[in-house]
This record gives structure tokens, C-alpha cells and sequence, in this order.
């Protein structure tokens, strides 16, 4: 009998601590969150924190983990901005439609000899500003254009234009620009204007000589300018300068009687296209980049920058 009641005295506590992970297994009772959470790798980063995380262990070890931090952003991928991407390729973009512009109004030309154009352009610039006192102005702004001119202004390149051969790089330009002119000419065959010249010229009109060198090398010179001037008042002032000019000589023209507005227009459009080749192509090849606005120059390699002297 005491055995009997000892047994049954240990039983009831005996038999729970053997049922109850029995009971639990049971029941089937799924594990709680925290104890998921508990069990789950430490070595998982979610991706919310993982740039925090990564850049506090920068911090405490620089060594390596600058390596890991620049490991994960280059495995981010870049997002795209159609803005960026326009503002890199500006100078395609307006290269592309300069030629588009040009070759519409070389078909146009083809097609029909009188453009809308050329009769409103006519009207405004021949008919109503035409006068005795204009008339110097306006071969004052022709010769801006003309071989002595440009002669005179190569010689100005190459003395204080930065770069190995800067003179030898707008020769190059004006040189080709000729070229491109001459064939283009003689492709389209067009007639200058009859009856009120002011001016005697020989050739063919299409597309206009002086608007396409004077957009060709003042062009240039409006990109040295905005390449390598720090200054940024006299970049705007030389700049406005040089575009002031190249306009006035394709108004020149017109208003001389010597070509349509549309020859002008069209050597103004074919030039900036042959410009956009030149500068991103040629040009590199004359001019350093250690010069330019957007490059930090290096002293070292500064040859205005005076040599001190060895001590003996």
C-alpha cells in the first residue's frame, strides 16, 4: 500500500512533464513570431537597412569596409534620367537636327526656286531697310567674312588661343568648311538673285559662302571661348560677341542682294552640324583638356606657373 501511494503521489506530476510536449506536437500549434524570428539566420540583411549597416561598417573598419559598401552600390542598378541624358548628349542632339533643317530646306530649294521664305525676308530686310546709311554697315559686316579678315583673325588664334596649335586647328576648320561649301554648290546648281544687287558676285547661291564660314570659324571660336575662358562675365560678353557677328553677316548677305534668306539659313544649319563633327572629332586632337573651365588645371604642368629655384 505505501508503494501503491508513493507511485501515485510521483505519477500525476511525472506524467505531465512527459504529455506535454506530447500535447504541444498534438495540437500542431504553429511556433510563435518571435520565436521565428529568434531561429532565423543572423547573417540576412534586409534591404532597407542594408545601406545603413554597410556604411556604419565603413566606419569602424575602413579598410574593408569602404570595399563592401562600393561592392553593393555597383551592384545597384543606375536609374535612368531623361534629362541627364539629354543634357550628355546636347550637343548630338542639336548637331542631328542642324543637318535635318539643312537637308529640308536643300529639298525645298530643289523642288520650287521662289520659297515663302525668301519673299518675306525680301520684303523685310531689301525692301523697307535698305538706305544710304545702312548700306556701309552692311558690307562692314560682309567683310567680317571675307579671306583678309579671316586671315588677319587666324593670326590672332594662334597667338593667344590656348593649346599646342590652335591656329592650326581653325585653319583646318576654315579649310574644310570651304571645301564642304564648293561641293555643296555644285550639287544643287542654284542661281543668285537678279535685280537688286548691290554688290557684284560670281557663283552659285546654295548654300550662302559667308554664313557658312562665319558660322564655321566664329563658331569655333565661340566654342574655345566657352571651352577654356574661366571668367564667366567675359564668356557671355565674347560669346554674345561672336554670335552677334555671324548673324549679322547672313543678314548682310540677304540685305546685299546676293543670296536668298534661305542660303543663309541653310549655311547657318550645314555649319553647326560640320561644327558638332569638328569640336567632338578634330578639335581634341589640337587642344588639351587640362586648360578647360571644367578641369582643375595642374600647377605642375602650367607652364606660365614661375620655377623656383634649387638651393645650392
Amino acid at each position: 500500500m505505501a508503494d501503491n501511494t508513493t507511485h501515485r503521489g510521483d505519477s500525476p506530476s511525472g506524467i505531465r512533464k512527459d504529455t506535454a510536449p506530447t500535447r504541444a506536437a498534438s495540437t500542431g500549434s504553429m511556433p510563435t513570431r518571435a520565436a521565428s524570428t529568434s531561429v532565423a539566420p543572423t547573417g540576412m540583411r534586409s534591404p532597407r537597412h542594408a545601406k545603413k549597416t554597410s556604411t556604419a561598417d565603413a566606419e569602424q573598419h575602413p579598410a574593408t569596409g569602404l570595399a563592401a559598401v562600393e561592392s553593393e552600390l555597383a551592384g545597384q542598378k543606375p536609374r535612368f534620367s531623361l534629362a541627364k541624358m539629354l543634357r550628355k548628349n546636347l550637343r548630338t542632339i542639336i548637331g542631328a537636327v542642324a543637318l535635318i533643317v539643312f537637308v529640308s530646306i536643300m529639298m525645298l530649294v530643289r523642288a520650287s526656286d521662289a520659297l515663302r521664305l525668301d519673299i518675306t525676308a525680301h520684303a523685310i530686310i531689301v525692301t523697307r531697310l535698305r538706305s544710304d546709311m545702312i548700306t556701309p554697315f552692311m558690307e562692314g559686316f560682309s567683310a567680317l567674312a571675307s579671306p583678309v579678315v579671316l586671315v588677319v583673325m587666324l593670326i590672332v588664334v594662334a597667338a593667344f588661343a590656348p593649346g599646342r596649335r590652335p591656329g592650326a586647328c581653325a585653319a583646318l576648320n576654315l579649310g574644310l568648311v570651304v571645301a564642304l561649301n564648293t561641293l555643296l554648290k555644285d550639287i544643287v546648281q542654284r542661281p543668285r538673285p537678279e535685280g537688286f544687287r548691290l554688290i557684284d558676285e560670281f557663283g552659285y547661291s546654295f548654300p550662302s559662302g559667308h554664313s557658312m564660314v562665319a558660322m564655321a570659324f566664329y563658331g569655333l571660336l565661340v566654342y574655345l571661348i566657352w571651352h577654356y575662358e574661366h571668367d564667366r562675365l567675359m564668356r557671355w560678353l565674347w560669346s554674345g560677341f561672336m554670335t552677334a557677328v555671324i548673324v549679322m553677316v547672313g543678314i548682310s548677305r540677304i540685305y546685299l542682294g546676293v543670296h536668298y534668306a534661305s542660303d543663309v539659313l541653310a549655311g547657318f544649319a550645314i555649319s553647326v552640324a560640320w561644327l558638332v563633327f569638328y569640336t567632338k572629332v578634330i578639335t581634341p586632337m589640337f587642344l588639351p583638356e587640362r586648360f578647360a573651365r571644367h578641369q582643375k588645371p595642374d600647377p605642375a604642368s602650367d607652364p606660365r606657373r614661375p620655377r623656383r629655384r634649387k638651393r645650392s
